[in-house]
């Protein structure tokens, strides 16, 4: 299990017809995850965005494997244990605009944006693809995760 397991599962359950709580609890607990507010905060809603900018979650997975880290991506999806990425791997995959846009969004240095998103993205997508299947509503689930945290 990791960082984001159990309050974005929860929230992503609950926004694709699952049994899921209070949406105000989960992101609380998905923020105290990650430390509270601040560049955290920061920098999950650029994590958010930046899946939302790249197209949605099929798009993204789509530019993974199309950089040839499709193994890598689909264990994100999958069940099992997610593999790891670098930030210089997201960087090459995602583009270097993406990426600086990213750290201006979430208001830290590029290489801490990198550093961070090589920990979160892995965690953000294996807990919006409940049980390894892209969801059809994913962009709305996004849209919802995004709005709270902007709050």
């Amino acid at each position: 299990m990791g960082l984001l397991d159990g309050a974005l599962g929860d929230m992503a359950g609950s926004l694709l017809g699952g049994q899921g709580g209070n949406a105000q609890q989960m992101l609380g607990g998905l923020l105290s995850q990650f430390g509270g507010a601040g560049s955290n905060k920061g920098l999950l809603a650029a994590a958010m965005n930046l899946v939302q900018q790249q197209g949605g979650l099929e798009a993204l997975v789509q530019k993974f494997q199309a950089g040839g880290m499709g193994d890598v991506v689909q264990s994100w999806v999958g069940t099992g244990a997610n593999a790891p990425v670098s930030g210089a791997q997201l960087e090459q995959v995602l583009g270097h605009d993406a990426m600086a846009s990213a750290a201006s969004q979430a208001g830290v240095a590029p290489a801490q944006v990198r550093d961070g998103l090589a920990s979160m993205l892995p965690e953000i997508v294996n807990q919006l693809t409940p049980g390894g299947q892209l969801p059809a509503n994913s962009g709305a689930l996004i849209s919802s995760v995004l709005g709270m945290i902007r709050g």
